[in-house]
């Protein structure tokens, strides 16, 4: 009846448009929004054209109508998909961060780690067939997850010599543990507790609070004398355990990983990606997120305690959203849009970190980094201040770009080159590791591990100590030791990490080259 009512109005405003201008011809006043002149009365004033609203607006989704104001013909639904969209779009901009979180826990889950005292770890470091956001293949990785809704206060013995933190489910840190944590890597009794916690802490823990009922947690094993041993230091002391059993505690039960196929992390670019965040928000508490955000979501449907079932026309919204919402993600990763991305400031380089200004709260003069949030959830996991430090010997820090120093993407086909000068400026080791840009992970090819590092003997060095690593789909003769290969028909990016970065990366008087073409 009411878009009917608003039909039959587009029909009578020409009508009366007509009529107007034959009957009212030099007479009242010409309003703002159509070329009539009305009838003048006592209370009459004149319209500023800035707040009135013409019959047409031309705009980029179509011409928009109005009769007097009120939209007329199908400027309703041509306003309303856009909103939709436009709401739908943002959503995906600001929940990739607990999606990506969700797709972890969902492939923790398809391996068998369904409980707080199942994890995996990978034995024998982590390679390309693992789907993992910018991993590393020098690192030894243990993950689980938390239920807090189900086990309440949840214990966690930390083993030493490890470098960990906690995420909640929206991958907000939590707090570090290990040689970040207050235990400074010699082990210690952690106690996590779920949001709303009004019961008794006993002592003799470190304490931690979450805002959601699901948290993550991430660990590295130091690797001092072997691969083996760094994993069974942690097999062995790793404990976790509700702290309700804490006088009998669950068996712990570790998966390996090492190069099992079919692991995948990486959130959905399809329709999915709104069901995913769909049973986040069934699980979690309403405080989890502010009101704004949560508003936001619910316009779409997500709303916590209802069925999520969206019409026809909704579903083609969303699945719009989401390919409109991954290209936006795509050109802010290549282009950062937040200039704290840079590294080298006021250049034209194409180096970039993980966290624009080593904001890991992404908030600037209490304001959201938007964009910078964006950057790292769509390429990076793991969110603490441990991974953006400026104090000399602390930490990890990154230097990532997928240019070429000529400002072109990054072609397999073709040879590139880094130089690394003298002296790589760290306390622990460092890597170089190139990545597929579709999948944000490893690039697989014919090498395990899709990188070079310090450990070892390491690569070849030059007469005066500086490093050439090449990138090519065939090593070059007589650099196989520096070569990290590349797929013809393929793009990749790089990360340098600098583990325990030293004063002249902080400082910026060690710099690597850009990605040289060798011609």
């Amino acid at each position: 009846m009411k878009q009917k009512t608003l039909k039959s109005l587009s029909v009578a405003g020409l009508l009366t448009t007509c009529l107007a201008v034959a009957m009212l011809a030099g007479t009242g006043v010409l309003t703002a929004h159509a070329e009539v002149k009305l009838p003048t009365y006592k209370m009459t004033t004149d319209t500023p054209n800035q707040i009135a609203t013409p019959d047409k607006v031309e705009t980029t989704i179509g011409t928009l109508e109005f009769f007097d104001g009120v939209p007329v013909g199908d400027t309703k639904e041509k306003i309303f998909d856009y909103m939709d969209q436009a709401r739908a779009v943002q959503v995906y901009v600001n929940m990739i961060p607990a999606v990506s979180m969700f797709s972890l826990r969902r492939a923790q889950h398809e391996f068998g780690a369904e409980t707080s005292n199942q994890i995996l770890i990978w034995e024998e470091l982590m390679d390309s067939k693992t789907r993992w956001l910018t991993p590393n293949g020098t690192a030894l990785y243990t993950l689980g997850f938390f239920d807090l809704k189900k086990d309440g206060p949840t214990v966690i013995e930390v083993p030493a010599d490890v470098l960990g933190m906690w995420d909640d489910m929206y991958m907000r840190w939590v707090g570090d543990i290990g040689m970040a944590g207050p235990d400074k890597g010699k082990g210690g009794k952690y106690l996590l507790l779920p949001p709303g916690y009004k019961g008794d802490i006993p002592e003799g823990y470190h304490v931690y609070h979450s805002k959601t009922y699901t948290v993550w947690n991430f660990m590295r094993g130091y690797v001092r004398t072997s691969v083996k041993d760094a994993a069974e230091n942690i097999k062995n002391s790793l404990k976790v355990y509700p702290l309700a059993m804490k006088d009998n505690p669950p068996k712990m039960e570790f998966r390996n990983m090492s190069g099992v196929e079919g692991y995948n992390t990486i959130p959905p670019n399809d329709f999915s990606f709104y069901e995913s965040l769909d049973e986040i928000i069934q699980e979690e508490p309403l405080d989890f997120l502010n009101p704004e955000t949560r508003g936001l979501i619910a316009s779409l449907g997500i709303v916590k305690g209802k069925v999520f079932n969206p019409d026809q026309r909704m579903r083609r919204i969303l699945t719009e959203a989401v390919k409109l919402g991954n290209a936006y993600s795509r050109a802010n990763t290549t282009w950062p849009r937040d200039p704290g991305a840079y590294i080298y400031k006021d250049t034209d380089s194409e180096w970039v970190m993980g966290y624009a200004d080593k904001d890991t709260y992404f908030n600037k003069d209490g304001a959201r980094r938007y964009d910078a949030r964006l950057w790292l959830h769509y390429n990076a996991i793991c969110v603490t201040p441990s991974m953006a430090v400026t104090k000399p010997g602390l930490g990890s820090d990154y230097g990532i770009a997928d240019m070429d120093g000529d400002h072109n993407p990054l072609d397999g086909s073709k040879t590139y080159k880094l130089h690394l000068p003298p002296n790589v400026p760290v306390k622990d080791n460092w890597s170089v590791t190139i990545y597929d840009t579709q999948t944000r992970s490893m690039l697989q090819t014919d090498q395990q591990f899709a990188s070079i590092d310090s450990y070892g003997e390491g690569p070849k060095k030059n007469k005066d100590g500086s490093i050439d690593i090449y990138f090519a789909a065939e090593a070059p003769k007589g650099w196989e030791k520096n070569w990290i290969q590349t797929i013809p028909g393929k793009s990749w990016f790089i990360i340098l990490r600098l583990y325990g970065p030293l004063e002249p990366w902080l400082d910026q008087t060690w710099r690597p080259s850009e990605l040289e073409l060798v011609k």
